[in-house]
């Protein structure tokens, strides 16, 4: 993909999925993910997206989604639809070493280590962070950096209260080669399929950063 490139369909799938996920919108969850699905999205893929989402909106909204995924995937069956698993992930580093493999992830992610006073105040948080979310959850390799990004930014977008955040995370979208154009591009598509106070907060969200950096 080129800097200048459109998000692919199956890119912009993504978004009402994860919006409609972290919100616990089971009415526009359904038709999300089978979009998603009939855009090449496989299985393994937004499920991928819906376990990430518990890192975000906690278990019960990420439980309730992979639920609704199941109730899916048994009608599409049910149709004669045989939709592809897709790519399971690899080997992961032993839990020894996830410490050390997510605060490099991490500082890619970020492009610089991440330190600060909350993590000196909490520093169980730092390490949960750390080890799991950027250990455990970001070396699975079965969905992209960017395309966990891009399920990171819409879940964030969906929520009350997490400005900073998806500022934060925004940021690390634009650090794994994702370009403004094409995040406004992705909140096209989310007030496209009616979710809009989700595209509102992304577009403020972008229009914020752009007038810091002038």
């Amino acid at each position: 993909m080129t800097d200048d490139a459109s998000l692919s369909s199956r890119q912009l799938a993504i978004g009402p999925v994860a919006a409609a996920a972290a919100a616990g919108n089971m009415t526009r969850l359904s038709p999300a993910l089978a979009a998603g699905l009939d855009t090449g999205l496989t299985v393994n893929e937004l499920k991928e997206v819906l376990v990430q989402l518990y890192a975000y909106a906690g278990f019960p909204r990420s439980l309730n989604a992979l639920g609704e995924f199941m109730k899916v995937l048994d009608d599409r069956r049910k149709r004669g639809i045989d939709d592809p698993a897709g790519k399971s992930p690899g080997p992961l580093p032993p839990p020894s070493a996830m410490l050390d493999v997510g605060t490099v992830n991490q500082t890619k992610l970020t492009g610089a280590p991440v330190k600060g006073a909350l993590f000196e105040f909490a520093p169980a948080v730092d390490q949960y962070l750390k080890s799991h979310l950027f250990g455990d959850i970001f070396t699975r390799d079965n969905l992209d950096w960017r395309s966990r990004e891009l399920a990171t930014v819409a879940f964030l977008s969906s929520l009350d209260g997490v400005e900073s955040q998806l500022l934060s995370h925004i940021r690390i979208s634009l650090n794994v080669g994702l370009t403004t154009a094409q995040l406004k591009q992705y909140a096209s598509a989310l007030s496209d399929r009616g979710e809009m106070q989700a595209a509102q907060r992304l577009n403020g969200a972008l229009e914020k950063l752009q007038t810091a950096s002038k």
